[in-house]
């Protein structure tokens, strides 16, 4: 922090995560909530979340926007996210798993998620200082995400689940975002699968199953990151 504090920023963005929420019984989950993080991942977001409300320079405008889940196709594409891979395994094993299946997982279409961060960089400083503002507009049960990328990738493939102790769940309501500076999504869940088909059929992934450059935790592993 002491390092971004001397730098000549003027609007700064943390990109953190609705993960951070944890487990919620609410129907919508809005951004004044308690964070209850779960995993490493999650925790350590929420940490620099509160790094950042402290220790920010006070003269500096920051804003922390917590997004669902990203999907669909990108240049430096990921396989380890729960709509792309449940298209990855859709089209290369004509078959999809799903851990559980209940639990709500909130989307966000990559293009998106980008044009949220430009959005919030054109805001009048009053707009967005030391705000906080969740990023993401379906809310669907991993359930209904296997049979969104059923029905776009061959209503024939088969799904298979398989029970879970990872019952992370939540709707994020992103109504504040829309209200306060007037962002809304361009694109939804179908089109990221829908794209992601696309590349498919162009063979633009080699070896999509597998290839650790699509998995984060694979490819740290590989290259012994600590």
């Amino acid at each position: 922090m002491e390092i971004v504090n001397r730098q000549k920023i003027k609007k700064f963005i943390y990109a953190s995560s609705s993960s951070v929420y944890g487990i919620k019984d609410e129907e919508d989950v809005f951004e004044n909530m308690s964070l209850e993080p779960l995993t490493d991942y999650s925790k350590f977001k929420a940490m620099c979340e509160d790094v950042l409300f402290k220790s920010f320079d006070e003269n500096k405008c920051f804003t922390i926007l917590r997004p669902a889940t990203v999907c669909g196709y990108s240049k430096r594409q990921r396989f380890d996210l729960v709509v792309n891979i449940l298209t990855n395994l859709a089209y290369n094993k004509s078959q999809i798993t799903v851990y559980g299946g209940n639990q709500h997982r909130p989307n966000i279409h990559i293009d998106d998620m980008v044009d949220a961060y430009i959005h919030i960089l054109k805001q009048p400083e009053k707009k967005i200082n030391r705000k906080v503002f969740n990023v993401g507009f379906e809310n669907y049960t991993v359930n209904d995400l296997a049979k969104l990328v059923q029905s776009v990738i061959n209503p024939k493939i088969s799904i298979n689940k398989i029970k879970t102790n990872d019952e992370r769940s939540y709707k994020i309501n992103s109504e504040k975002i829309k209200l306060d500076l007037g962002f809304v999504p361009k694109k939804n869940i179908r089109n990221s699968i829908e794209d992601l088909k696309k590349a498919f059929d162009q063979n633009d992934f080699f070896n999509p199953l597998n290839n650790e450059y699509y998995y984060n935790i694979k490819r740290m592993n590989s290259i012994k990151l600590k």
